[in-house]
């Protein structure tokens, strides 16, 4: 037996009692007569105590101990007389009678510390030793219990867990594809999905009307702290529903994950149209817990000769309510943020209502106190409050206020991480136009259904009427972030047919990708619908951390590299030649 507890559940009810431990050295502290050791495993620590008046040389072996040493130790748990109220073990300590190594240990390369001195690089590199660390192994624990509160919350609701296959085929839409070469397959690829939606549809045209599965999916793209190349999700779907039961059903699964997770009783989400949520926010997946919403000054900012806004397709601000004591070098550092590359804008106007209610403006030599106060009333502008006014084309001036909306958040601390503000976001444009390549692209996926109203302008219209077709598709957010997305599917061959001639697809080119689900659809698909979580994301944003890589037990870095395996890496030549591949330079 390597013990009889672990280092995290002694206390007080045990004082008398011989124990066995066994963990790692966290930190050796020697008083002349007396040696501390802190021993530490997932569970916790505890204080064990070696006397040199009762045993030299078990002291002496204590002293020799090094940092992560791995060890196992016999002593009595006793009452500690300096008692520490911040860790659980803290009124007690063991008084070792008995110490055996397991196992030595190089000097790590950082502290196993909450708060380390080991940077990213360094700490991916050697990920054992980083996910020894306690905050570390809390986001990975926390990922465990979400996932079994998942299971348990849909297994509850009648949903069957199905795996569905990694080795697939690849398709042209969305992000790229992760390719495998086929070794018996010569000159043949499979893909790693990047989601499983083709078989969810077809699980549901096999009558399972309820799927779930907690997936890993893969994406071949440009990588940020909200991405990795491989990912988890939640991916759901169901039969015989409409939006509102798909809603309602995910709804309540989220309140009691954030319930049974973090306690918190989430009221009930509020709905927001995708155009509403542009118009107000310039974002379709705004952060709500803060207002700062979106003005448009078109009729009042135009017609006085400043030729950016008279140019200017939008002419849009906030208020930044009592901000008006942003000095100029403030001011300067927000025009600088809107500038950069990638955010693109041109520049950035100010107008401060000072506390005797006048205006003070950027833009004084073109617009007078009336004018500067018309913007204030339609803006509802307070003395003390600072508008922040950007003009351009409408879509990107929206998506630039967005970005400096949430920058401004930030300065003036309105994004609190312990406050969660759930969101639906409806009623998404079916299909995207896109100049550069003159073709349509899918907004969700080429399955998204248009609603009821639009199948026959759909099917019948022309091409502007196409710009305008809504999707039954909708996004969870959270605090800013898309947490989950779904919508209703086509479950009509005639319809999904005419969506891929919509999307540049030829009929021979939806045959070979997709003629499975269209051949599927034709022995009786019901209607039927899904969402999917990004489960990494889900527990960043529980969490109130920006980055998914702390959730993800082995991440990849910004370049999709695994720093501990050293992957992506080359092959042999031979491996090469048994898949029939040559070896590009």
């Amino acid at each position: 037996m390597y013990r009889t507890h672990n280092c995290g559940e002694l206390r007080t009810t045990h004082i008398g009692q011989e124990v066995l431990l066994s963990g790692w050295m966290n930190k050796n502290r020697d008083f002349g007569g007396m040696t501390f050791i802190d021993l530490r495993d997932r569970y916790g620590i505890t204080q064990l105590v070696f006397n040199m008046d009762d045993d030299a040389d078990l002291c002496g072996s204590a002293r020799k101990l090094g940092r992560e040493f791995v060890i196992q130790i016999k002593g009595t748990v006793r009452e500690r007389s300096n008692k520490n109220p911040n860790m659980p073990t803290g009124d007690i300590e063991i008084e070792v009678s008995e110490l055996n190594i397991l196992n030595a240990s190089k000097t790590p390369p950082f502290t196993i510390e909450d708060d380390t001195d080991g940077g990213d690089d360094l700490r991916m590199t050697y990920r054992y030793l980083d996910l020894r660390r306690k905050p570390v192994q809390n986001n990975i624990i926390f990922r465990s219990k979400l996932a079994i509160e998942t299971r348990t919350y849909l297994a509850g609701q009648d949903f069957v867990e199905v795996e569905t296959p990694v080795l697939i085929k690849s398709t042209p839409e969305g992000a790229r594809d992760f390719v495998v070469p086929s070794r018996m397959n010569k000159g043949l690829f499979y893909a790693l999905p990047q989601s499983p939606q083709t078989f969810k549809q077809i699980l549901m045209v096999a009558g399972f009307d309820k799927y779930f599965q907690i997936v890993k999916c893969f994406r071949d793209e440009d990588l940020r702290a909200d991405r990795q190349p491989e990912f988890t999700q939640i991916d759901c779907e169901m039969s015989f529903v409409t939006q509102e039961d798909i809603l309602n059903t995910f709804e309540g699964l989220t309140k009691n994950l954030f319930k049974s997770m973090l306690n918190l009783d989430l009221p009930d989400f509020p709905r927001m149209t995708y155009d509403e949520a542009m118009e107000r926010y310039g974002s379709d997946k705004p952060d709500t817990r803060f207002g700062m919403e979106f003005v448009e000054l078109n009729e009042v900012a135009k017609g006085k000769d400043f030729v950016v806004f008279d140019s200017a397709e939008l002419v849009v601000g906030i208020n930044a309510e009592g901000a008006a004591t942003y000095t100029r070098k403030q001011l300067d550092a927000l025009t600088n943020f809107v500038k950069r590359p990638q955010i693109g804008a041109k520049g950035l106007i100010y107008v401060r209502r000072n506390e005797d209610g006048s205006y003070k403006s950027s833009v004084d030599k073109f617009f007078n106190q009336d004018d500067l106060a018309a913007w204030g009333e339609k803006m509802n502008a307070k003395p003390g409050d600072l508008l922040l006014v950007m003009a351009g084309e409408t879509e990107k001036v929206r998506k630039q206020l967005n970005e400096l909306r949430l920058h401004v958040g930030d300065e003036l601390g309105l994004r609190d991480r312990t406050q969660f503000n759930p969101l639906w976001v409806v009623d998404f444009p079916l299909l995207e136009w896109d100049e550069e390549s003159e073709r349509f692209h899918a907004m969700h996926h080429p399955f998204t259904s248009p609603k009821k109203k639009d199948m026959e302008r759909m099917m019948n219209g022309d091409h502007e009427t196409m710009k305008s077709l809504r999707a039954d598709a909708y996004d969870l957010v959270i605090n800013g972030v898309e947490i989950g997305g779904g919508s209703i599917r086509i479950h009509d061959r005639d319809l999904q047919s005419r969506n891929f001639d919509l999307l540049g697809f030829t009929k021979e080119e939806a045959e070979a990708q997709f003629g499975f689900l269209l051949g599927a659809f034709e022995y009786g698909a019901p209607p039927h619908g899904g969402i999917a979580f990004g489960f990494d994301r889900l527990c960043s944003v529980m969490n109130g951390v920006d980055t998914i890589r702390d959730f993800i037990a082995f991440p990849k870095n910004n370049q999709g590299r695994d720093m501990m395996i050293d992957a992506p890496s080359p092959v042999h030549q031979e491996q090469l030649d048994e898949l029939g591949l040559d070896l590009v330079e």
